[in-house]
């Protein structure tokens, strides 16, 4: 199982740079991760994306971490609102450095640096607000596959 792979301890760093990363920003980040991705990996990130609800952030600027372990496969997935304000290339730039991590294996390193960088955007182009709500939760959530 997916949830396996992680220690208590490295899925502890993930929620906590998610809430790091949330501290500053309206934007809600989510980690899913399972063994295997049997179609085209961004088609199931999207699936992920809709099945965790992130669509329904009150601004639309959710992120998916979105990781199949034993398939070596890993995609991001923003939302339209994001989408519309970082960058061209800002997904593919965070993309390649947490592959650096993945490639020496430290995929809790990768997902903890990658969140960390997507923060940085939201704050930037969703700062937090005062009556900012949690709308999803921090912790990881783990495929049956």
């Amino acid at each position: 199982m997916a949830k396996d792979i992680f220690t208590e301890e490295q899925q502890q760093l993930v929620r906590e740079a998610i809430q790091e990363a949330e501290l500053k920003t309206s934007g809600e980040v989510k980690v899913h991760i399972e063994n295997h991705c049997k179609e085209e990996t961004m088609d199931r990130a999207a699936f992920v994306f809709e099945q965790l609800e992130m669509h329904k952030t009150a601004l639309r600027n959710g992120v998916l971490f979105y990781l199949a372990l034993k398939d070596r496969q890993f995609a991001i997935l923003g939302d339209v609102g994001i989408n519309q304000k970082v960058p061209e290339g800002f997904w593919d730039k965070i993309s390649e450095m947490m592959l650096a991590y993945f490639q020496k294996g430290d995929f809790a390193k990768g997902l903890i640096e990658g969140v960390k960088e997507a923060g940085v955007q939201l704050k930037a182009h969703f700062p937090y607000q005062k009556d900012d709500v949690n709308e999803l939760s921090d912790d990881i959530s783990f495929g049956n596959n």
